[in-house]
């Protein structure tokens, strides 16, 4: 355990930091997961819906440097791939 006084600051921040970011990190997935789900159903409004909100989740995240851009743009574009072969 930290003794010195900026150490434990620093520890604290650390605590909020991480939870911030996990609780972040899920929210990223949970939204993709909701896309899949409803590609897996073949439901292409619900799956454009999906998509409208999880595109700006990766692009503010990827920002963030929470998530690499290329990460983010990777999963856009299998996405909308994805919901551009169903539609068709």
């Amino acid at each position: 355990m930290a003794n010195i006084k900026s150490a434990k600051k620093r520890a604290r921040q650390a605590v909020k930091r991480n939870e911030r970011n996990t609780s972040a990190k899920s929210m990223v997935r949970t939204a993709l997961k909701k896309v899949v789900k409803a590609l897996e159903a073949k439901d292409v409004a619900a799956a454009q819906e999906a998509y409208k909100t999880a595109e700006p989740l990766l692009d503010r995240f990827s920002s963030r440097g929470l998530i690499h851009r290329n990460k983010a743009a990777r999963h856009k574009s299998r996405l909308q791939a994805k919901i551009k072969a169903l539609a068709a």
